[in-house]
């Protein structure tokens, strides 16, 4: 005992009395057996495992002054389980005589924020397949049980969102429907995605326990992050760096690992109830249990949740009016009544106030256009119902050989009364009985009539199906393990578009000379046969698949040792296949619906894929030095081959350098790669060639004979992105609770998929910009190949010879970006009265996005424009916690920013917002997080509304941004969790 006090002594810089934790009576341990220790004060945390386990631990008080245990929740081995505990502090422990001394650690405490594997004592950190070692150089940010539950936040979605790092454009619920940038309008059934540096949803890799799921959306453009049930959610670990030589395609802004609660003990039961200003309800009920034995250990949550609707009317700034805030009037020229365009295309408003029976002429208002404002009576958000269900299992087959298992379903359902995505001006031919002629000249009139009153509003509904499933075996070689594996995933939508009108039996009916079964349009809508109105009603369905099967062969381990430690090496060869299918219902266009796939699609997607990781330590606790406490190196790479558009080779080099204690220096280089949507890769199928006059400044007559390539261009190849970061990690042992870390980021992306189709008339206006999909005075060769294509299309009657350009608007690799910045985070967490204060700052500045529209373009500065990220997103927390009870607050920030598509640009301002949370915990023994704990979780605690911005799309308009902001205002929730 003296050796081992002694011990304990020298393995800290000061003197101090050891905490010294005496060995329960000495008995044979079983394999697993259950820990229920809440994140509390380490040196409590410690004695509670000591009790558990039988195992003598001893511990300078100076050593663990100031720190706080990881939550350790369920059935674990006694390394695994002390692993844990210690995470996230830069401690370890090590075996001295018997009895576990806890020391300043090898690994800081920025990469020990790690999630153990399933069932063994070592720990997997994403950024890297060793392990027991973090990604070396790269940034993880973390967010554990504690910090979830802290936030107050329902939902995986929110949680990400509110990141610094995330931007909110993309696919998410709130953008649907009001912009089509980034990639919003590539799903219809209101999900969610993540979009990390605002590089796209398809840039950044989600990860459920390291395996991919099947993804959503339109050619599969993300990962539904919305069918992930956050009750069985144990920690997120968000990598901000690229990753393709870790994970393959994808991770090029980064990997979002949502790691599930495998190793859960017992039951947890949760009632959660919310509002928002009352407007929009929220409900959630989730029940999780888990049991272990001896050799085996398995869970099952279950989680429903049914938000309701958010009505547009329930918020000023949902309109498409928008000069009561300074802005146009963007109404839709639709309306009820409607607008008459005459022969020589002169407009007369229908007057209001009759319904079309009886109109004259005569009262038709020249000159006048009548408006309807289309959102007004929509929906900003649909009603939600999701239910998720997520099962796992291990079993050990024999001491080094265990059986794995996992399966995620979820369904999501949701309901829009939405806004008219369908116009249809109805053409009215003589022959109607309503007709009226403002001009008499006897000719088919066109009114722009809004459909709404007839067949009410349009309903937009759907269903998302996803099921996710996993199985392996792990066998433990020595200090080896070899993992083989398979994943299964599938993801179904359906979304409809109810209330529609079918432009050909619209046709039939106003041609019926009929008065009582004819259309008529120059009302007010309530005049019409209700049989009529039935027969023009449509919809629109729209039904994808996604399908991924995937197989891997993996084996990490030691390689031999050097004198700073071990060199360590993680290798493997997978397999995966893709598949996607889309199919369409079409009761809008024909006279009988129309069941189609779409055409063009290519077939499934085959990736073979090999990959190695080395981890040399160089220094480390045996050959330390002045200067060099710890110096580690990683280097990786990965070999995919892909049966579409071939071969991708992508490696990454890693170094972090601990100078002294508490100081970390790190670095990481590598390329990513994101492999083309199956919808990028249709080609030709979708494509035509046509002859266009286009404006041209150079010419006499202003304009030019050109031909337009549109559609989609064919060998469209992988986006492909360099990265790098540099930054330090500080959490210096004279300071407890004091943690900081910075990281300088670059991401040059380039031969990035995209159309500048819609600015084809600015081609040779603007020769700068768009030089790189220019062809100025081509080959007559080259011309004469487009006129022999059965793509072209002649409107003009061009001879070849007439042809002075190629303008190519096609989807195609076409563009590059390069964005610059810091990620930071400081935080101070010392003892305070009893309980532990959580001081702390987060955030992101970019300092420039430099985006290339075509090669050779000049590159324009868009970070702090509409659609882009903003140049500052800051979240500030503040919490107290004692035992069971914890009051956090955190701040939001996202700075102001130009929105450059109205004249003059305007400054949208600034938005900041405050959230709370406060929570009790009611019997329960101390340091267990058994019990009842009742929650009060409010979000926009002072209720600000988003800062007005004038957003038009090309079918309506909105006064905020939901790309930096929601809809949401004040929203309150009140939460108990059951834990036995």
């Amino acid at each position: 005992m003296k050796y081992k006090f002694l011990t304990a002594m020298l393995s800290v810089s000061t003197a101090a009395i050891g905490i010294q934790v005496p060995a329960v009576q000495a008995q044979a341990q079983p394999t697993q057996q259950s820990y229920e220790i809440a994140a509390q004060d380490l040196g409590t945390a410690l004695q509670l495992y000591s009790r558990a386990s039988g195992r003598e631990v001893i511990a300078a008080s100076s050593v663990v002054q100031g720190k706080r245990s990881a939550r350790v929740q369920g059935r674990y081995k006694a390394d695994a389980a002390l692993s844990r505990l210690l995470s996230g502090t830069g401690l370890v422990a090590e075996l001295v005589d018997g009895a576990l001394v806890i020391r300043e650690g090898k690994v800081a405490a920025e990469e020990a924020g790690s999630t153990e594997a399933q069932g063994g004592e070592a720990i997997v950190v994403t950024g890297s397949r060793i392990r027991g070692a973090g990604p070396v150089g790269s940034p993880v940010v973390s967010i554990d049980r504690e910090a979830i539950e802290k936030s107050g936040y329902g939902t995986v979605q929110q949680l990400l969102q509110s990141l610094p790092q995330a931007f909110g454009g993309g696919v998410t619920e709130t953008t649907l429907g009001a912009t089509t940038r980034n990639g919003a309008g590539s799903d219809a059934t209101y999900g969610s995605g993540i979009n990390l540096r605002g590089l796209g949803n398809s840039s950044t890799l989600v990860l459920i326990d390291g395996t991919r799921p099947a993804l959503g959306g339109l050619g599969g453009a993300f990962a539904d992050i919305s069918l992930i049930p956050v009750t069985a959610v144990e920690r997120i670990e968000v990598l901000t760096d690229g990753a393709s030589a870790i994970y393959g395609a994808d991770a090029v802004a980064g990997v979002v690992n949502l790691r599930l609660r495998n190793r859960f003990e017992g039951a947890e039961t949760l009632l959660r109830a919310g509002t928002s200003n009352g407007d929009m309800t929220d409900l959630q009920f989730s029940q999780v249990f888990g049991k272990g034995w001896d050799g085996g250990h398995a869970m099952i949550a279950y989680q429903f949740s049914e938000r309701g609707a958010l009505a547009a009317a329930k918020r000023d700034y949902a309109r498409e009016d928008l000069r009561p805030f300074g802005g146009e009037d963007y109404r839709s020229l639709f309306a009820a009544p409607g607008t008459i365009t005459a022969a020589d295309g002169r407009i007369f408003a229908i007057p209001s106030g009759q319904d079309g029976t009886a109109l004259d002429p005569s009262d038709l208002i020249p000159g006048v256009q009548n408006r309807h404002d289309n959102r007004a009576a929509s929906d900003l958000l649909p009603r939600q119902r999701v239910q998720s269900l997520y099962a796992s299992g291990e079993v050990d087959i024999t001491d080094t050989l265990t059986f794995r298992a996992n399966i995620l379903a979820a369904e999501r359902r949701y309901r829009q009364q939405g806004k008219t995505d369908f116009f249809r001006t109805a053409v009215v031919p003589v022959s109607n009985p309503f007709y009226v002629d403002p001009i008499g000249t006897n000719e088919p009139v066109s009114v722009a009539y809004d459909f709404t009153k007839d067949l009410g509003s349009q309903i937009n509904h759907g269903r998302v199906w996803a099921v996710s499933a996993a199985a392996g075996l792990e066998q433990q070689i020595g200090a080896w393990r070899v993992q083989l594996g398979g994943n299964y995933g599938r993801q179904r939508s359906r979304a409809s578009f109810d209330n529609a009108v079918n432009s050909a039996r619209l046709g039939a009916a106003l041609a019926d000379t009929n008065p009582a079964t004819a259309f008529n349009v120059f009302g007010d809508g309530t005049a019409n046969n209700p049989a009529t109105i039935d027969s023009i009603r449509g919809t629109y369905t729209t039904i994808d698949t996604f399908d991924n099967w995937s197989a891997a062969l993996r084996a990490d381990g030691p390689l031999f040792r050097l004198p700073g430690g071990e060199v360590r090496v993680a290798a493997g060869a997978e397999y995966r296949r893709e598949a996607y299918d889309y199919f369409t219902i079409n009761d809008i266009s024909f006279a009988t619906p129309d069941a189609a796939p779409f055409f063009g699609l290519p077939g499934p997607r085959n990736v073979k894929s090999i990959y190695a990781e080395l981890l040399v330590p160089i220094f480390g606790a045996d050959n330390e030095v002045p200067g060099f406490r710890k110096l580690d190196l990683t280097l990786a790479g990965r070999i995919e081959d892909y049966n579409q558009f071939g071969r991708t080779e992508n490696p990454k080099l890693g170094v972090r350098w601990e100078p002294v204690g508490g100081i970390a220096l790190r670095a990481s280089y590598g390329t990513s790669f994101r492999a083309p949507l199956f919808s990028e890769l249709i080609g030709e199928t979708v494509a035509f060639y046509t002859t266009l006059q286009v404006p041209d400044p150079t010419r006499p007559s202003g304009v030019a004979n050109v031909i337009g390539l549109f559609g989609y261009a064919p060998n469209v190849q992988p986006e492909t992105a360099t990265t790098w970061t540099a930054g330090f990690d500080i959490a210096p042992p004279s300071i407890p609770g004091l943690k900081a870390s910075l990281t300088y980021y670059d991401v040059d992306y380039r031969d990035r998929i995209g159309s500048a189709s819609e600015d084809y008339l600015r081609f040779l206006v603007d020769r700068e910009s768009f030089a790189g999909v220019v062809t100025e005075n081509p080959a007559p060769g080259l011309v004469q190949s487009y006129f022999n294509s059965p793509l072209f299309f002649n409107p003009f009657g061009f001879a070849p010879g007439d042809i002075s350009a190629i303008l190519d608007g096609r989807t195609r690799n076409l563009s590059a970006e390069r964005q610059r910045g810091i990620d930071f985070d400081l935080g101070y967490a010392p003892e305070l009265a009893g309980g532990t204060l959580n001081l702390g700052i987060a955030g992101t500045h970019i300092f420039s996005i430099k985006r290339q529209l075509t090669e050779g373009a000049p590159s324009v500065d868009v970070v702090g424009l509409y659609a882009s990220p903003a140049k500052w997103r800051l979240r500030g927390r503040a919490g107290w916690s004692k035992g069971g009870f914890s009051a956090n607050a955190f701040v939001n920030y996202i700075d102001s920013y130009t929105n450059q598509t109205v004249l003059p640009a305007a400054r949208v301002t600034s938005w900041t917002t405050v959230d709370a949370s406060l929570s009790q915990r009611v019997g329960g023994d101390a340091g267990s997080d058994r019990g009842l704990t009742l929650s009060l979780n409010i979000q926009n605690l002072f209720d600000r509304d988003p800062p007005f911005a004038e957003l038009q799309s090309s079918i309506s308009a909105l006064g905020y941004d939901p790309e930096k902001a929601n809809p949401y205002g004040r929203t309150v929730a009140i939460q108990a969790v059951i834990r036995w």
